[in-house]
């Protein structure tokens, strides 16, 4: 076996401390930047920013502050057009780009970290791609709100059976159904929001971990970047993590709304439901069987959903064992992040696609309503609001027209009056009245109930409430 007598190469960026470099396998534990290059607007945007306020204070020069402001412009449009060489001895998008700087100005580059640790910097850059995150997650919900309010109020009056433990329970409108998912994504629009507004604080200038000398300006730096005001504690600032993780949960909540309304569409489009059709956009064939067409789409949203889980999770025990300040484990919580966000992104607008392209079946789902006994429970209501029984009663009587129903092998409406009176000699014929599915639909006029009068009026709120 040959011996590998070559010296590691050391990083300059490192230091005078450093003399014999690092190994291949540090070399490729350490290094970020095949990840963490994606945050390149971010680093060079807080660069900027610091750069001029070390000029406003007089840390630095006018002339050498130019000359930073025009060497990092150029480096954002040479990565911008895709003619930066990233180099993994360099380990990061923030030593990278200052490796670059030095290149085109020279020494003075060197000035840029006047008072800055690339603690700070990762922390800043990561909290603006975080917040960016935040505004992009909030408008995706915001289409798939508005898509779930155009098939709410094209079907406001189309009736399906509702369902418990995937049995039918009673009848409710399509629309009543989508608009529980416009709901849901209200509230994680409202987490999203929020999580905005407790990261909206900005590290920069908290250096490594105990602050500066130099008599810097962090409120300039922090209103420059669009946050509110710098953050309290430097140390808190370069080992808080909770912006990422406020969005992974917010993402993962999000993302199971969205596997919830995945499996409906799975169920609602297979032969047995027929409710709704996918069209070809968002459906595949199978290999071997030509009449399938199988909704990839919302099986992927489905099973997408753990992905966005599991990557919350990875960042969370990554961080409970941490002791203040940094730590190199933190820089897990890139991939993690990167990877939530974009596999978020992708299921909702795959989700506003799919609730856009859904054909619905009005015939089927009301054919399905014939199933199950569905207007049991208007039944029970009846004879406790027309005879004055107690709910338990009325609950056992009705439980005894059903079986006597399921024995002839019809449903309530088949029944006589007479054989009726024979569990309940008080019930009349207008108990009839409340046995049609429509009737039982209409009647639901409270508060968010399903009768299509309340749907509409449930549409025209949401679209004043969507903001």
């Amino acid at each position: 076996m040959t011996e590998n007598t070559q010296k590691p190469k050391a990083n300059t960026l490192w230091g005078g401390r450093f003399e014999g470099g690092v190994s291949d396998i540090m070399e490729k534990i350490n290094a970020s930047i095949d990840f963490d290059k994606i945050l390149y607007r971010q680093d060079i945007q807080g660069s900027i920013e610091h750069c001029k306020m070390l000029v406003e204070t007089g840390i630095i020069t006018n002339e050498d502050g130019q000359s930073i402001q025009d060497g990092l412009t150029q480096i954002e449009q040479e990565i911008t057009e895709g003619n930066f060489e990233f180099s993994a001895e360099l380990e990061d998008i923030h030593m990278n780009v200052e490796a670059r700087l030095t290149e085109i100005i020279g020494a003075t580059a060197g000035r840029l970290h006047t008072a800055r640790s690339r603690n700070d910097q990762v922390a800043t850059d990561f909290k603006l791609y975080v917040r960016d995150a935040c505004d992009q997650a909030d408008e995706a919900l915001k289409a798939l709100q508005i898509a779930l309010i155009n098939i709410a109020e094209e079907n406001a009056d189309v009736i399906m059976p509702g369902f418990t433990h995937l049995q039918s329970a009673q009848p409710v409108t399509f629309g009543h159904h989508m608009m529980a998912y416009f709901e849901m994504f209200t509230r994680d629009r409202g987490r999203f929001q929020d999580a905005r507004k407790r990261l909206n604080e900005c590290p920069l200038g908290a250096a490594a971990l105990a602050g500066t000398s130099f008599p810097i300006d962090r409120h300039q730096t922090a209103k420059a970047l669009g946050f509110d005001g710098p953050t309290a504690n430097s140390m808190d600032s370069v080992s808080d993590r909770d912006h990422a993780l406020e969005f992974m949960s917010a993402a993962a909540i999000s993302a199971v709304h969205v596997s919830r309304l995945a499996e409906e569409i799975v169920t609602w489009s297979c032969a047995q439901f027929n409710f709704i059709q996918m069209s070809d956009s968002f459906t595949t064939g199978s290999s071997i069987m030509p009449q399938k067409r199988n909704p990839d789409a919302a099986e992927l949203c489905r099973g997408k959903s753990g992905r966005i889980i599991g990557s919350l999770n990875s960042l969370l025990i990554t961080m409970k064992g941490l002791a203040l300040t940094f730590s190199k484990d933190m820089q897990e919580d890139k991939e993690a992040t990167f990877d939530a966000v974009e596999t978020y992104s992708l299921i909702i607008a795959a989700m506003t696609g799919m609730v856009e392209d859904m054909k619905v079946n009005p015939e089927q789902m009301r054919k399905a309503t014939d199933l199950g006994f569905i207007t049991a429970t208007d039944l029970a209501d009846w004879v406790v609001r027309v005879l004055g029984l107690p709910f338990r009663q009325a609950h056992h009587i009705t439980g005894s027209l059903v079986a006597m129903a399921e024995k002839k092998g019809g449903d309530l409406d088949g029944l006589t009056l007479e054989e009726m009176q024979t569990i309940e000699p008080l019930i009349t014929d207008d108990v009839f009245n409340v046995l049609s599915v429509d009737k039982s639909v209409a009647s639901r006029v409270s508060f968010g109930g399903t009768a299509p009068s309340e749907v509409l009026k449930q549409v025209e709120s949401a679209k004043k409430r969507i903001g």
